[in-house]
Parts: C-alpha cells; sequence; structure tokens
C-alpha cells in the first residue's frame, strides 16, 4: 500500500519503490524514486565487482566473503555509496565524504546527479576492489578507544538507578555515543532527564538510540 512505512527485505523493492522506513515509501517522492536512474547505475558496478547483494537495514548492501563491503543509500537531497571499515581505507582520490559530523570516518561516496556515477565508475570500482580485499584477508580496523564524557544529568541517572548503570555501561561504545549525541542535543537539562527517562528501556534492552 503506497505510504505505509514497513522496512523492505526484498532489495528489488527498494529500487522499485524505497526503503519503507518512512511514509513515502512507494510514492512519487520517495528519494529512491527521485535518484532511481543513479541507485542503478551503483547497483550495477557493484554487481560487476562481484559482490553478493542483500537487503539490510531497508537498503541493498553488498557482500563479500562474509562481510559487509557497501550499502546503497537514497536520501531527499542526494544519494549515496557507503562503505563498511573506512578506517581501513586509503582514500588515494580523496573523495569520501563524512556522513554527519559525527561519523569518524570518511565513508561515502555522495552523488547528485546519474552522471556522477559514470564519472567516478572507474574510482568506485577501484575502492570496492579494494575494501573486498581487506574482507579476504579478514583485516579490520584497529580497536579505536574513546573516552566518551557523559553528561551531568546522565551521571547523576546513573548513580541513582544501578540497574540502568549497569546495563548501560555494557552498551558497546557506539551505542553508548549514540546517547550522548542524543542527549547532547538537548537544549535544556530538563529535556535531558526527560529523554533519560524515556531512554531507560531501550537501554535496558542493550539498543542504541535509533534501534528498533
Amino acid at each position: 500500500m503506497p505510504g505505509s512505512a514497513k522496512m523492505i527485505t526484498n532489495v528489488d523493492d527498494f529500487f522499485a519503490q524505497g526503503c519503507g522506513r518512512c511514509e513515502r515509501f512507494a510514492t512519487a517522492d520517495c528519494s529512491a524514486r527521485r535518484w532511481a536512474e543513479g541507485l542503478l547505475a551503483l547497483r550495477r558496478i557493484c554487481r560487476h565487482a562481484g559482490l553478493t547483494e542483500t537487503a539490510k537495514w531497508g537498503h541493498p548492501c553488498y557482500m563479500h566473503a562474509g562481510r559487509n563491503i557497501a550499502l546503497i543509500g537514497a536520501l531527499r537531497g542526494d544519494f549515496r555509496l557507503v562503505f563498511f571499515n573506512a578506517a581501513l581505507m586509503q582514500d588515494p582520490e580523496g573523495v569520501l565524504q563524512r556522513q554527519g559530523a559525527n561519523t569518524r570516518h570518511a565513508d561515502m561516496l555522495q552523488f547528485t546527479d546519474a552522471t556522477q556515477v559514470a564519472e567516478r565508475e572507474a574510482v568506485i570500482s577501484a575502492y570496492l576492489r579494494e575494501t573486498m580485499g581487506y574482507a579476504e584477508a579478514g583485516l579490520l580496523p584497529p580497536k579505536e578507544v574513546h573516552a566518551i564524557e557523559l553528561p551531568p544529568e546522565l551521571v547523576d541517572a546513573l548513580d541513582a538507578d544501578p540497574e540502568l548503570a549497569e546495563a548501560f555501561h555494557r552498551l558497546t561504545p557506539g551505542r553508548q555515543r549514540s546517547y550522548v549525541i542524543h542527549l547532547g542535543s538537548a537544549k535544556t537539562s530538563t529535556t535531558r532527564v526527560a529523554r533519560i527517562e524515556r531512554m531507560r528501556g531501550r537501554v535496558l534492552e542493550g539498543k542504541g538510540v535509533n534501534e528498533r
């Protein structure tokens, strides 16, 4: 049903109707339909590289040697090819960009026109081969240890709630960081406290801010 949000599990559905994560799914306003030509060009390049195509998180995901290699995504303002384990990549062409201010490594190729995919096809193919080589060799980025500075409201909540504290400290650093960023975007202490109350159940389940 057009407009009904339900995350897709079939790759072909993404290219025909979108990811299913929002109400624009299967409508003319869907980003996957807007960027259809460029997305299909990226799909062809990934397939030609010999990658295995599957659907993950509502998007086309390309795998090799049992590892995720790259993910295709479509937003309102652009479409992109996102690389996993980007910390390993050399980026000799200097074309990789960060997805956002909180992304640690430049991990994506961003496009606003299908012609840009054709222009960068050789680079895209080379970068895919590079990451496939890391997968074949079993290489992973070195673990990064980052001290996470917790907002004072979260420190107080953890001190007052041992169950929450234990669950929070069991989270992966990435999930912990997602909560810190989420709380940090609040303008007032009152809002941060309210967000901590709402996120408690999700933390106890071992989930990050945006995990379902």
